[in-house]
């Protein structure tokens, strides 16, 4: 039985760890081919060892905030399969102790979270999307949070300023290229255990889970099998939308 990415030439970014890593699983086995972008080079062959694959398998250690690796890394993709079909932007950072209200915020932080989860995702957008246009049309799933659309996450105005503007490129973009054939998603991913959480506590854990109608942290599968349905052709009139993987979070 097929897959529902069968045959799909797929990109996805922050592939090393958590819900990247996830998603590299799952459309592989859902029959896609995978390019797999992440700055950490021990943890992307990590990955792609344990998919296997040979040739249906890409890695590409850059930093999405470079934006000639970002385009040689798409570039590579389209070469070794003679075009692209999904573009998954995922990579992020949440940089707990350091982020802070407005007033405290050190430029630094700000410019380096907005770098990596804004500009980042614009850059493998940018460069994807090209490859998209000369295919015919595709998919474009961007991983959004909560914190764009509410003040979850007082304290992280960095973080939460970063998803906000995922959530306006997502919109934007679904205007942009529907006349193209091509779909642009966000998934909103709650609280999941992956290493981007680990700073949580068990007293700041539970705080969480209090808003969490499920009661129980995500798991990067989960979040995976909502960005694999957007990216399907399953989700065919599916575009400018942001699907919640939160565990009902941002339905109270």
């Amino acid at each position: 039985m097929a897959g529902r990415l069968e045959g799909k030439r797929s990109i996805i970014t922050g592939a090393g760890k958590g819900m990247g890593r996830a998603a590299a699983h799952r459309f592989h086995a859902e029959g896609a081919r995978v390019a797999l972008v992440d700055s950490d080079a021990e943890a992307l062959a990590a990955v792609a060892a344990e998919i296997g694959g040979g040739g249906d398998v890409l890695q590409a250690a850059c930093d999405v905030r470079d934006e000639p690796a970002i385009a040689g890394a798409v570039a590579a993709a389209v070469q070794a399969w003679g075009g692209l079909d999904v573009v998954v932007a995922n990579a992020g950072v949440q940089l707990a102790g350091e982020d802070d209200r407005a007033d405290r915020l050190d430029l630094e932080v700000w410019k380096r979270t907005l770098d990596i989860n804004q500009t980042g995702v614009f850059l493998i957008c940018k460069h994807g999307l090209k490859a998209l246009l000369a295919s015919g049309g595709g998919a474009v799933v961007c991983t959004a949070s909560p914190t764009g659309q509410y003040g979850v996450a007082p304290g992280y105005d960095a973080y939460s300023s970063s998803k906000a503007g995922v959530y306006g490129l997502v919109r934007v973009m679904a205007a942009d290229y529907g006349g193209s054939g091509i779909r642009v998603n966000g998934v909103i991913p709650g609280y999941t255990t992956t290493p981007m959480t680990a700073w949580v506590d068990a007293v700041e854990e539970k705080r969480l889970l209090e808003k969490i109608p499920l009661g129980r942290p995500g798991k990067p599968e989960e979040v995976a099998s909502v960005m694999c349905f957007l990216a399907s052709d399953e989700a065919s009139y599916v575009t400018g939308a942001v699907w919640a993987a939160d565990g009902g979070m941002t339905a109270i």
